[in-house]
């Protein structure tokens, strides 16, 4: 964070995750700063994305998409070009379903040698603030070990591989891990975080979105070891699939260790709305043992209990981070 008396200028965020809860957190760090990086999971492997990855060696596009689409300047014509990415193609053939902004993206990703020049080209049409990461510049697989799927032996653990099938268990998801081993991080992606004022992780699907960060080495390096204002925003309802069986000490106790072997995960503070919290004493009483703060508020939009509302979000960040004692001076 910066120091008192230093020069004003724009707060430096970083929203790492993917799909909707990634959506969420940058459409609410836009209402607050300009300077602001994306970094996206790139494991994905259903839908459109798993298509194109099953045909072509290029990144999962999807995530990639939303994010850009979610930092899309407000003029009129990078909002009808944003909502032409969007747009999932009619009928039923071979291209049903695709979102045009997954074909747009592929094409750039085959043009390019390098994934951040593709997603810069896609964000100067979008007239995107801030710009788009992947957290690797090659197509990752997720292997996720999981329990409870006989009530007769409920600790017996099962190996499961795909982003997709991970999040369709009917077990207990336990951990995650990336293919191939040691793959590398965006060096660009480990920058913004080396040198952001707060980085936010979640909300989104914790296992297959959120956690896969700390498994490259580099980057959850990064996480461990930068001085920005590390933020955990907690999901408004459990994913079903994921964290049914999960409560929110244990959802950010998972963080913790999944990146111990880069070093302790120091959380400055959490984030959960008021309506889904059913025990704050219990989450505040955990946030007090890893040295961190809870700060608990009204997140939720008023036409979706599972939608975090974007003003009331960024507000509580830039609440949060004035209560900690950076942010005066990093404000536009």
């Amino acid at each position: 964070m910066s120091e008192p008396g230093s020069e004003r200028r724009p707060l430096r965020a970083v929203a790492l995750g993917g799909g909707h809860g990634l959506h969420a957190a940058l459409s609410a760090l836009r209402l607050l700063t300009d300077d602001l990086t994306a970094i996206v999971t790139v494991a994905d492997d259903g839908g459109s994305s798993g298509r194109i990855r099953r045909e072509l060696n290029v990144l999962p596009p999807g995530d990639l998409r939303m994010a850009l689409a979610a930092l899309a300047g407000d003029g009129p014509q990078h909002r009808f070009w944003a909502d032409v990415l969007q747009h999932r193609i009619g009928g039923s053939g071979v291209l049903a379903g695709h979102p045009v902004g997954n074909l747009v993206l592929t094409a750039l990703l085959e043009r390019e040698p390098d994934p951040s020049t593709a997603l810069v080209r896609l964000g100067e049409l979008v007239g995107a603030v801030g710009r788009v990461l992947p957290m690797s510049p090659v197509p990752l697989d997720l292997i996720g070990e999981a329990d409870r799927f006989d009530p007769e032996h409920p600790t017996r653990r099962r190996r499961i591989r795909g982003q997709s099938s991970i999040a369709a268990t009917p077990g207990r998801v336990l951990s995650v891990r990336l293919l191939p081993n040691g793959a590398p991080a965006s060096a660009e992606a480990v920058d913004a975080v080396r040198e952001a004022d707060v980085v936010l992780l979640g909300p989104g699907s914790w296992f297959t979105s959120v956690l896969p960060h700390l498994m490259l080495r580099e980057l959850c390096t990064a996480l461990v070891t930068t001085r920005a204002h590390l933020m955990v925003v907690l999901n408004l309802v459990p994913q079903a699939g994921e964290t049914d069986d999960y409560e929110p000490p244990e959802l950010v106790e998972l963080l913790r260790r999944h990146a111990e072997p880069c070093g302790p995960l120091r959380i400055d503070t959490v984030l959960a709305d008021r309506e889904s919290l059913l025990d704050p004493q219990e989450l505040e009483r955990y946030v007090r043992t890893i040295g961190a703060r809870l700060v608990v508020s009204r997140l939720a939009a008023d036409d979706s209990a599972e939608r975090h509302d974007p003003a009331r979000l960024s507000e509580t960040i830039r609440a949060a981070l004035e209560q900690a004692g950076g942010g005066s001076n990093l404000w536009r």
